[in-house]
């Protein structure tokens, strides 16, 4: 009978130890994280490059803020921008201005691509070092020749969307 009562408190006990396992997949909160709920990705660095293939007599520029804490705040309280961290302009999948942050914000110089078709929009991308992952934004503009979007005491704020995540 006392070997018994031992096997059952044995087993009671490693089940309680088992049971007590921490689970990789809950956040500090315990509450269950999905790859959906994540910012996370796996991206590399992008090799973004602005081509010399463009009309310099055409441009625009842009003064951005990103602040990911702020668009997405149950998912990024631990954001911060990185020296590492890029942002890029597009027209018909070209990129036609590439930024790095200074003091909070992205200065971005956005050239003409001289094979752009007539409707020239212009679409951001945002590659977070701190997430590994890129960002785009939902909302585009038109490409016009000596435009500015932003300033530095209002800087243009693009809405993202998860764009990597790989």
């Amino acid at each position: 009978m006392k070997t018994k009562l031992m096997i059952l408190a044995s087993c009671v006990l490693l089940l309680c130890v088992a049971g007590c396992k921490k689970d990789k997949n809950k956040k500090n909160d315990n509450t269950p994280i999905s790859n959906t709920e994540t910012l996370l990705g796996k991206v590399s660095t992008p090799l973004w490059t602005a081509s010399s293939d463009y009309d310099y007599n055409s441009s625009m520029t842009a003064v951005v803020k990103i602040d990911l804490a702020e668009q997405f705040p149950d998912k990024a309280s631990d954001f911060e921008l990185t020296d590492n961290d890029a942002l890029a302009a597009f027209i018909d999948n070209q990129c036609v201005g590439v930024s790095n942050p200074e003091e909070g914000l992205f200065f971005l110089f956005i050239t003409e691509p001289t094979t752009a078709t007539t409707d020239k929009q212009v679409t951001l991308r945002y590659y977070s070092a701190h997430y590994k992952n890129i960002f785009e934004a939902n909302n585009v503009f038109p490409f016009e020749n000596d435009a500015r979007i932003g300033t530095v005491s209002e800087p243009f704020v693009p809405a993202l969307s998860v764009m990597g995540n790989q």
